[in-house]
């Protein structure tokens, strides 16, 4: 029998300390559902998701503010707009985890 060498949160409290914020950031039924809807459609612009979750704009604004403080998402510019797409592995794997 093969012994796993794992982190543990002796040797490596920044990994789980990091592991827990995502999955805090993430535990918003509204922030779930931005990044299943990114994942879907391969990134959208606020307006789109605005009109997807019928939500005012500051709110959607400050749901991807605190996606894109922790990496799950970055935003890249188009003229006026910004496009938001997904790029964190981690959270990919989540999402897939629970709505596939």
């Amino acid at each position: 029998m093969e012994i796993l060498n794992i982190e543990t949160f002796i040797t490596n409290p920044e990994l789980y300390y990091g592991k827990s914020e995502l999955l805090k950031v993430m535990a918003h039924p509204v922030r779930l559902c931005i990044i299943r809807g990114l994942m879907a459609q391969g990134g959208s612009n606020v307006s789109h998701i605005q009109s997807c979750l019928d939500l005012p704009q500051s709110t959607i604004s400050q749901h991807l503010a605190k996606l894109r403080s922790l990496g799950i998402i970055e935003g890249k510019r188009h003229g006026l707009e910004v496009h938001y797409s997904v790029v964190s592995e981690d959270a990919r794997k989540i999402i897939q985890s629970l709505f596939d």
